[in-house]
C-alpha cells in the first residue's frame, strides 16, 4: 500500500500547494509525496480528541482525481483514427447458446460484441470512514460511483443510430491508507470494562487477591517442588515457569507495541451489478520503477505481440483459434484467410478454427478479438504528458482476496468467477490546455459448459472505454450524451441487438463469414 507525507493544513501550506499545481500539473501535484508503506515507517497514534481533524483530512489518494461526471470520448475526433466508430466503448460478451445446458453438447456458445457510450459519475464522500480494529484504526477515503452504458447500433434502412441500455452498476471505491495505532488508556479501559473487580476463581485456584488482573500469572516451583503463582512482572530473570494464566484485563498503553496493520492494497472497489453479482476488487497503483506517476502515454503492443491470451476475447480454454504466443495471429493485419472461408474436416481438423471463427470474422475486428487495441488506437497522436495506472482484481495470487457473490441463477448457469480491472488516469495536452482522460479495461471471467475432455471452459467478457469530463468533449458529442443520459430514461433493454436480429432474418449465403 501507499502512504503520503501529510502537508501542513495551514493557509501557507494550501497556497504553496495551489502554486505547485499551477506549475507541475494536476496529476503531478496529486501524486507528489507518495511512497510505499513499510513496516519500519512511523505509525501515527490515534486520540479521540483528534477524531474530527483526522476524519476531515482523510486521504483519497488518486481517487480524488475521479470526482465528477465522465462520459464517452469518441475516437473519431482523433485525426489519426482511420476507421470511424459509433461509440468509444466496446464490449465482448459470451453466453450459453439457447437450448443448451451444462450436461449435454459441450461448449456451444453465443457471442456478441457492440460499441457503446457511457456515463460514469464519481462523488467523494466527505469525511473519513472509520474502521475500528482495537489497537489498529483505518480511515477510508470513500468515493461513490454510478455507471450507465448504452449500446450503439446502425440499423439498415434507418438513418439514426439506435441506443439501448445494456449495463447499470453502482458502488464505492475506497482509499485504504490512513492507518493509526490506538493504544489503551485508563479511560478506555474503565469505559469498556466487562469483568468483576475481584475474581473468586483467581483467589481459589491461584491465590491472587488483587482487582482487575491485568497481567498474566505464571506457575513457579520452589526448591522442594511446591507450586505457587506469581504475576509475570514478579518473575525473575532466568527463573523457570511451568504454566501461564492469561490476563483478564489490559493495561494503559497496551497495543502500542503492535501488531501494526499494513493494508495489503491501497484501493478497493465494491460494485453491485443487476445481473445478480456483487464484486469486491483489491488493488493498487502500478509503478514504473520507483515512480507512481509515469511520464508519457500508456504502452500497448503492436503486431505479433498483440496476441496475448490475457487480453483476448478467446481464452486458451476455448482453443485459442489455433494460435498461440509462439504462433500468433497479428491483429494489426487483416484476419487470416481461413476466417472468411468455409471450414471442413479437411482444412480444420479438430474443429478448432470454426469454434471461434465468428469472433475473428466480426465487423469490429480486431477490437472484437482484443478490445484494448481500441484504447491504444485512441491514444495514437495524442500528447499524453503522464498517467497513473490502477490495477485491481477479485482474485490475487497470494494474500488478501477480493471476491464475487452471485445470485443462485447466475451461480448455476453462468458463474462469474473473476474480475480483472485496469484503469489509466491520463494527462492529455490539447491546444496548450491540460485535460484529464480516463481509460479502462475490465475482463470478467464466466465459467459454464465443459470441453470435449471434460475440463471447465473460461469465457472472457471484456469492456473497454475512453472517457473525459463532460465539459471536455466536443459540443456535438456532448449533445448525444445529454440526449441519451440526461434527457432519457436509463433503463436496461435486454432485447436482441439489431445486428443479431438482421442476421436472423437475412442469414448470409454459404460460409457465414464469407467476404467478397
Amino acid at each position: 500500500m501507499l502512504k503520503r507525507k501529510k502537508d501542513g493544513l495551514d493557509q501557507q501550506g494550501q497556497l504553496l500547494r495551489t502554486s505547485a499545481e499551477s506549475t507541475k500539473g494536476y496529476l503531478a501535484t496529486l501524486m507528489d509525496g507518495y511512497s510505499k508503506l513499510l513496516i519500519d515507517d512511523p505509525v501515527r497514534p490515534f486520540r479521540e480528541e483528534n477524531l474530527a481533524e483526522i476524519a476531515n483530512n482523510v486521504d483519497y489518494g488518486i481517487l480524488a482525481a475521479l470526482e465528477g461526471t465522465w462520459v464517452s470520448y469518441n475516437a473519431n475526433y482523433n485525426q489519426n483514427i482511420k476507421r470511424p466508430s459509433l461509440g468509444s466503448g466496446i464490449h465482448t460478451t459470451i453466453m450459453p447458446s439457447p437450448g443448451t445446458d451444462q450436461n449435454r453438447i459441450p461448449g456451444k456458445f453465443s457471442f456478441d460484441t457492440e460499441e457503446y457510450i457511457e456515463k460514469l459519475t464519481f462523488e467523494i464522500v466527505p469525511g473519513g470512514v472509520r474502521n475500528r480494529g482495537g489497537a489498529s484504526e483505518l480511515f477510508c477515503g470513500a468515493v461513490k460511483y454510478d455507471q450507465t452504458i448504452k449500446s450503439v447500433n446502425k440499423v439498415e434502412g434507418k438513418p439514426d443510430l439506435e441506443y439501448a441500455g445494456i449495463h447499470e452498476e453502482n458502488g464505492m471505491y475506497l482509499w485504504l491508507s490512513d492507518v493509526y495505532n490506538y493504544a489503551a488508556t485508563k479511560e478506555t479501559i474503565e469505559k469498556d470494562r466487562g469483568i468483576h473487580a475481584f475474581s473468586q476463581e483467581d483467589h481459589q485456584k491461584y491465590g491472587y487477591k488483587g482487582e482487575y488482573r491485568d497481567e498474566p500469572l505464571v506457575q513457579v516451583k520452589d526448591d522442594n517442588g511446591n507450586v505457587s503463582y506469581i504475576l509475570l512482572s514478579e518473575l525473575k530473570e532466568g527463573q523457570e515457569y511451568f504454566e501461564i494464566i492469561p490476563a483478564q484485563e489490559i493495561k494503559p498503553g497496551d497495543g502500542i507495541t503492535g501488531p501494526y496493520f499494513i493494508p495489503d492494497y491501497s484501493i478497493s472497489r465494491s460494485g453491485v451489478i443487476p445481473h445478480g453479482s456483487t464484486i469486491t476488487l483489491l488493488g493498487d497503483i502500478a509503478p514504473s520503477g520507483p515512480n507512481y506517476l509515469i511520464s508519457g502515454a500508456p504502452q500497448f503492443p503492436y503486431g505479433d505481440a498483440t496476441w496475448q491470451p490475457d487480453h483476448l476475447a478467446i481464452s486458451p480454454t476455448m482453443g485459442g483459434a489455433g494460435a498461440s504466443v509462439t504462433n500468433p495471429i497479428n491483429l494489426d493485419q487483416p484476419a487470416p484467410a481461413w476466417v472468411h472461408e468455409t471450414l471442413t474436416d479437411e482444412n480444420d481438423p479438430g474443429s478448432n478454427k470454426i469454434y471461434t471463427q465468428r469472433i475473428l470474422a466480426n465487423d469490429l475486428y480486431p477490437y472484437c478479438v482484443r478490445p484494448d487495441m481500441r484504447l491504444r488506437d485512441t491514444l495514437s497522436g495524442q500528447n499524453v504528458a503522464n498517467y497513473v495506472l490502477i490495477q485491481m482484481s477479485s482474485k490475487m495470487k497470494t494474500g488478501a482476496q477480493g471476491g464475487i457473490l452471485n445470485v443462485p441463477f447466475v451461480n448455476r448457469f453462468v458463474p462469474t468467477v473473476e474480475v480483472d480491472f485496469r484503469m489509466w488516469i491520463e494527462t492529455v495536452i490539447e491546444d496548450g490546455k491540460e485535460i484529464l482522460q480516463l481509460q479502462y479495461e475490465q475482463i470478467i471471467f464466466f465459467e459454464f459448459d465443459f470441453g470435449n475432455d471434460g475440463g471447465t471452459t473460461s469465457w472472457p467478457h471484456i469492456q473497454v472505454n475512453t472517457l473525459r469530463k463532460i465539459e471536455d468533449i466536443p459540443s456535438d458529442q456532448r449533445k448525444i450524451i445529454e440526449e441519451q443520459f440526461f434527457n432519457a430514461p436509463s433503463g436496461m433493454s435486454m432485447t436482441t441487438p439489431a445486428t443479431n436480429a438482421e442476421r436472423a432474418v437475412n442469414p448470409p449465403v454459404g460460409c457465414p463469414y464469407h467476404k467478397s
